[in-house]
């Protein structure tokens, strides 16, 4: 099945949410005991206002040789992520994931709660295929 609703894939699932305060040592910890690559920032009423992923850990932290337990989230976050309702479906989040070049999208309602977020990795092979079948036939196009 190509055509999954973003919402079958975050059911049930409870993201892993820290505040913009939080330390970037404290989200690994976080992050490794959840096993997660991602985690949503929010603020004190519970509104996405960042995600911090494995990969910033290593590119904006690690590679610029700062502290982990001195380093704030918020110094290092993606701000204003793109996000995806739940109503959107698995081709949708996999075109915008190749576009953004990102692994992980939040999924938030429209009144703004965070429902989940999504990964590359949460992807069935048929999905995948699809959207490379996709981008070889714009390819041939232009």
């Amino acid at each position: 099945m190509t055509n999954r609703q973003i919402s079958e894939i975050v059911r049930d699932q409870k993201p892993l949410t820290l505040p913009a305060t939080a330390t970037v040592k404290h989200a690994c910890t976080r992050m490794r005991e959840c096993r997660v690559g991602a985690v949503l920032v929010t603020d004190e009423t519970g509104r996405l206002v960042g995600i911090f992923t494995g990969r910033d850990a290593v590119c904006r932290v690690l590679a610029e040789a700062k502290q982990p337990a001195a380093t704030r989230l918020a110094d290092v976050m993606t701000i204003v992520p793109s996000t995806m309702p739940p109503g959107s479906t698995a081709i949708e989040a996999l075109r915008l994931m190749r576009d953004g070049g990102f692994r992980h999208v939040p999924v938030v309602a429209p009144d703004g709660q965070i429902v989940g977020v999504v990964s590359h990795g949460d992807f069935r092979g048929l999905e995948q295929a699809r959207l490379d079948e996709e981008t070889g036939l714009f390819e041939r196009l232009y």
